[in-house]
């Protein structure tokens, strides 16, 4: 059963940065498909940026291009998602998510979430 646990949320100015990391308790790390996802109360979930297997391809949902990147650690068992340039609607919390390349192609596993916050 994978788990997984957010850190590096938190209080930002605007244009400020924020590093979140996902860490993975599993022994097969490059089998899953790892993604961002972020939801504020009473809105839609939205997608914010995913990673392959490998770590070679990204994609990115369009609010988000270009300011955040979303990198992994195969040896750590972690994903980052790097974030520049905040805006206060970037305010939310995010969400780390994950499925098995192998099997399945819809987020099965969450973490927790992390709230992040940034002032205008």
């Amino acid at each position: 059963q994978l788990q997984l646990v957010e850190s590096g949320g938190g209080l930002v100015q605007a244009g400020g940065s924020l590093r979140l990391s996902c860490a993975a308790s599993v022994l097969t790390f490059s089998s899953y498909v790892m993604g961002w996802l972020r939801q504020a109360p009473g809105q839609e979930r939205e997608f914010v940026a995913r990673i392959n297997w490998s770590g070679l391809r990204s994609y990115y949902g369009h609010s988000v291009k270009v300011r955040f990147t979303i990198s992994r650690d195969t040896a750590k068992n972690t994903v980052y998602l790097q974030m520049n340039s905040l805006k206060p609607e970037d305010t939310t919390v995010y969400y780390c998510a994950a499925y098995d390349r192998r099997t399945g192609s819809r987020y099965d596993y969450w973490g927790p979430g992390t709230q992040v916050t940034v002032s205008s």
